[in-house]
């Protein structure tokens, strides 16, 4: 499958997610944030505006001709300084 016919179809899938949702009116904006394309297979990272913290892998296996659909919620979002990665403590 191409990355556009691929693009298209993963786009889709997001916005039937949220539609299975029922959890807004507002128009959903898909962005492709990352797409990529091995050999037959492919894969994109996706976000939305819906305010969620939600992202989305879609991968596409061309040896299966099968989607799959994984959802993602931000947990945590810690800053590291570049100067001392290795003595960081998660104190959550």
């Amino acid at each position: 499958m191409g990355n556009n016919e691929f693009q298209e179809k993963a786009v889709y899938l997001v916005k039937q997610f949220y539609k299975g949702l029922d959890t807004t009116d507002e128009e959903i904006d898909v962005y492709v944030v990352w797409i990529s394309k091995v050999l037959q297979n492919n894969k994109c990272l996706i976000r939305t505006n819906i305010p969620d913290g939600r992202y989305f892998e879609i991968t596409y296996n061309g040896d299966k001709e099968e989607f799959y659909f994984d959802s993602y919620q931000k947990e945590i979002n810690i800053r590291v300084a570049n100067s001392d990665p290795l003595n960081i403590s998660f104190n959550l």
